[in-house]
């Protein structure tokens, strides 16, 4: 379990830093270092990568409680919260390039992956 919340936490990390890197083409690479107090109009990509960010930190407390959780509580299916953290870490790893190029359809079958790897997780903390 802990190498897939790590996982999800690079994951996490790398999508704040893309991010970022879209805006350096529109700022230069002065711009970019200092306060950035104004920022430039985003472009198609740097407004889908934010979006995105913002979908994983609204995601991201649902994965963390119960895979932390899954250390705590003595019943828990270790088996199937594993599973379902590699099924939350998956989709969330296609649900970016899926955001970022537009396509709807696959892009939500993605973040539903993520979404029923997190109620496997959640499954896992109930006694049997």
């Amino acid at each position: 379990m802990t190498t897939w919340i790590l996982a999800v936490l690079v994951l996490y990390f790398c999508q704040i830093y893309l991010s970022a890197a879209l805006y350096l083409p529109a700022e230069g690479l002065f711009r970019h270092a200092g306060g950035r107090d104004v920022l430039p109009d985003k472009g198609k990509f740097t407004a889908r990568s934010d979006k995105a960010l913002v979908n994983m930190k609204e995601n991201l407390p649902f994965f963390l409680v119960p895979a932390v959780l899954a250390y705590v509580l003595p019943e828990t299916d270790m088996d199937l919260a594993v599973i379902g953290a590699q099924a939350f870490f998956f989709g969330r790893l296609a649900y970016v390039p899926l955001y970022l190029s537009g396509i709807p359809g696959p892009r939500s079958i993605a973040y539903g992956i993520a979404l029923a790897g997190t109620i496997l997780m959640a499954w896992a903390l109930v006694p049997a």
